[in-house]
């Protein structure tokens, strides 16, 4: 039988607490219960949407540490939308400039490359904004062409 440490009354094992003047107890249930709960870290809706605030980034940060079915699937999606997007951005951005200089006074690819550079802006954007407020609100949201590959890569 263990002893309180504080009045010095009798207590059960594993009590996380004396019963006569509440003083917590090393070793009890009540200390597990908050370890265990330390470990999960953040609820799900948080580190979901998280796993969109920087984009692909953070989306791969939380794919290597959080081992949750829902998290999981919110960063493999993050990877997928914003890295492909990302990417995208990067193709255009380097085709239309080759191909503005190759071109004689190439301003028509210039101007060509730049608007369909700020629409992909736009839509990331908007991506953004919708998916992490879906997260927030711990809805599954799926991206069409996106989940499918993000389902597969999560292993949902």
């Amino acid at each position: 039988m263990a002893f309180c440490s504080k009045c010095g009354s009798e207590v059960a094992a594993g009590a996380g607490f004396c019963p006569k003047c509440g003083e917590a107890q090393p070793g009890g249930a009540a200390v597990a219960q908050t370890a265990q709960s330390s470990q999960s870290g953040m609820s799900e809706n948080v580190a979901a949407f998280l796993c969109y605030l920087v984009g692909w980034v953070t989306g791969i940060i939380f794919f290597l540490i959080d081992k949750r079915p829902f998290v999981r699937f919110h960063a493999a999606q993050s990877i997928v939308v914003f890295g492909g997007l990302h990417i995208l951005n990067i193709v255009i951005g380097i085709f239309f400039f080759r191909v503005g200089f190759m071109m004689m006074g190439g301003f028509g690819a210039f101007g060509l490359g730049s608007m369909l550079y700020g629409l992909i802006s736009l839509v990331a954007f908007i991506l953004w904004i919708l998916l992490m407020v879906k997260a927030y609100q711990h809805e599954k949201f799926e991206v069409p062409i996106a989940a499918g590959i993000a389902k597969s890569f999560s292993g949902n």
